[in-house]
């Protein structure tokens, strides 16, 4: 059951990696066209605001991607010496540690959707973009990874306590590890 859900969760983070993908690219189109008309001397404008924008969405929604990817940066000198079931372990407490700090910057992002709303706050550039259409879907992005990163870390818990340890490795283990041992 724990594999079939990280399996389910991969395949959906992956169509969220090409969404992303599509606007980084399509965010790269627009900065290139708006270099080619400053050639013209003329410009769209604000395509430094809007690059801004698409990378702090990228991130929040691309990290969620990364986790599932075994892609996030980890120090392994200890695990490296260990057996399957201390890796397990050292890999569960570190999912724990990260899920912990993702879930609270998940909360402590709510405030600021919040004052954009309540406050119809706009950015103070040229644009005047709407903040909430930003930070809506910022907090999305990291209400998402916080998710992942709680369904992954029960997901491998759940996998420790049935003696299933050497099956978290392929969802909370060490990348770098994994190359090695194939």
């Amino acid at each position: 059951m724990e594999l079939k859900m990280i399996h389910n969760l991969r395949v959906i983070n992956k169509g969220v990696a090409l969404a992303v993908g599509f606007g980084l690219l399509a965010c790269a189109a627009f900065v290139l066209l708006d270099i080619i008309l400053r050639r013209f001397g003329t410009s769209l404008g604000g395509t430094e605001e809007i690059a801004g924008y698409a990378m702090a969405l990228a991130t929040a929604w691309g990290m969620s991607y990364t986790l599932l990817e075994l892609g996030h940066v980890r120090i392994d000198l200890l695990r490296t010496r260990c057996t399957t079931f201390q890796k397990a372990l050292f890999d569960v407490f570190s999912m724990i540690v990260m899920t912990g700090v993702i879930v609270t910057i998940a909360i402590k992002a709510w405030p600021v959707v919040e004052r954009s709303l309540v406050n119809g706050s706009t950015a103070n550039t040229p644009l005047e973009t709407p903040l909430i259409w930003v930070h809506l879907p910022w907090f999305a992005g990291w209400v998402w990874f916080a998710l992942m990163s709680t369904l992954t870390t029960l997901a491998a818990l759940s996998l420790v306590i049935k003696r299933r340890h050497e099956e978290t490795e392929a969802f909370v283990g060490a990348f770098a590890e994994q190359e090695t041992l194939q």
